[in-house]
């Protein structure tokens, strides 16, 4: 087993003595690697140019319209929004209106009902208040009346119970008197 083992160093050995190293750095291979690293480099310019960047040129100035396009409909859209919030201002600002009119107008309705019922009801009370004041003195009239005629009465009993004989007619010029203050 170790002789295996030097046969397989000693033919190693005998490649890397044949080898003498790196192709790519190998200065005789250098004209050949040029040639095809230029032959490389117009191919891709040449697919850069020709294919990929037209088509990535289209992409963008297809994405730059789709943009332009979109930031003009957006401030179209957005033009439209303020007209329709000056609208919607506007006709919130006139129902207000309106409708203040109309509470206005049923305030001064309901403002003459009340006036036309409140001179109705003064109407009524001034006419009650009247009879009240004809009713309240006829009851004084006949009240007077009657307090004299009691207190006549009153008097002739309390003087017959005193013993003196007193006319009706003294008694009733006395309470006069009396009454009339």
């Amino acid at each position: 087993m170790a002789t295996d083992a030097t046969e397989a160093v000693g033919q190693m050995a005998e490649h890397g003595a044949e080898a003498s190293g790196m192709p790519q750095l190998d200065f005789s291979t250098f004209p050949n690697q040029i040639f095809w690293l230029l032959v490389t480099l117009v191919v891709i310019y040449l697919v850069l140019s020709r294919v990929v960047l037209p088509r990535v040129g289209s992409v963008l100035s297809e994405r730059q319209g789709t943009i332009t396009n979109d930031l003009a409909a957006a401030e179209e859209l957005k033009q439209q929004a303020v007209e329709a919030e000056k609208a919607y201002n506007k006709a919130l600002a006139d129902a207000r209106a309106e409708s203040q009119k109309i509470a206005a107008e049923a305030k001064a309705e309901i403002q003459a009902e009340l006036d036309i019922a409140i001179s109705k009801a003064d109407a009524e009370i001034a006419a009650k208040s009247a009879e009240a004041e004809t009713a309240i003195a006829e009851i004084r009239k006949g009240s007077v009346a009657s307090v004299k005629k009691v207190a006549a009465d009153t008097a002739k009993e309390i003087v017959a119970s005193m013993g003196i004989k007193a006319d009706a007619k003294s008694v009733t010029a006395a309470v006069t008197a009396r009454m009339k203050g």
